[in-house]
């Protein structure tokens, strides 16, 4: 039969069980993030370099204002856009300097009914207002939004052009997908959760008749770059990125 000083014992170590296990779960969530944005031994060997540190948004920039804060913001290891920050500017952000022939790798997640993209071979100047007037997509959307029914607007393709060449789902809302991106003297692979998604040579007459043919006919120097700025999109809705990693090829 339980005293006292039984009861009190019990009730001591409970609550060191308590804080121990608080310690615990708050040194996780450290170590979680911690093993994002960083590059191992065999990584820097093989010539990858991060785009995004995990701390700062240092080698980025909002698309055609450089000294403007935007309202991309960096929280828990994440490169994140809110869309209804109502503090600093909203807008697509980019790379600092330019890309040819490399290897890109992230990873990202949408909010619900999300709708986001990376841009390749932007070209930055004042008389383009978007980096989507010169350069393509690799497209992010949510399962479920309503342009989801379009195949060629589904994660991992071209947008608008192509439905993805291997069948992929993005996962839902909250949940982190993995993608590459290859690029060699205008030749472009996707891929989504290890599975390619899309290939194209903007090098190519039939590249420039399909962009002919499509509602990108309107901007003359969509798709005709082989080398550029790399851009996230703005677009109405949550992303976050992290492990944002290339390699020259």
């Amino acid at each position: 039969m339980f005293n006292r000083i039984h009861i009190i014992f019990i009730l001591l170590l409970l609550i060191i069980s308590c804080k121990s296990e608080k310690k615990t779960d708050l040194k996780t969530a450290s170590q979680r993030i911690a093993e994002h944005n960083h590059l191992t031994n065999e990584e820097k060997a093989e010539g990858w370099t991060l785009l995004f540190d995990g701390k700062t948004t240092a080698g980025w920039h909002l698309y055609n204002y450089p000294d403007t804060i935007s309202v991309w913001k960096v929280a828990n290891g994440e490169l994140y856009c809110n869309s209804k920050e109502g503090t600093g500017q909203h807008g697509d952000l980019v790379t600092d300097m330019e890309f040819e022939n490399y290897e890109l790798t992230f990873e990202w997640k949408l909010s619900e009914n999300g709708n986001s993209g990376i841009f390749i071979n932007v070209q930055e100047r004042p008389d383009k207002p978007a980096t989507w007037h010169t350069g393509p997509e690799y497209q992010l959307l949510d399962p479920s939004h309503m342009d989801y029914a379009i195949e060629t607007k589904r994660s991992g393709c071209l947008y608008g052009f192509a439905p993805q060449l291997n069948a992929v789902v993005t996962n839902p809302a909250g949940q982190w997908n993995t993608s590459t991106i290859k690029h060699i003297d205008g030749k472009i692979e996707f891929y989504l959760n290890g599975k390619l998604t899309a290939q194209a040579d903007f090098t190519t007459d039939a590249w420039k008749e399909n962009v002919a043919a499509s509602s990108f006919k309107v901007f003359p120097e969509f798709g005709l770059a082989t080398k550029g700025h790399i851009g996230l999109q703005d677009w109405f809705s949550d992303v976050w990125f992290r492990n944002i990693k290339i390699k020259t090829l």
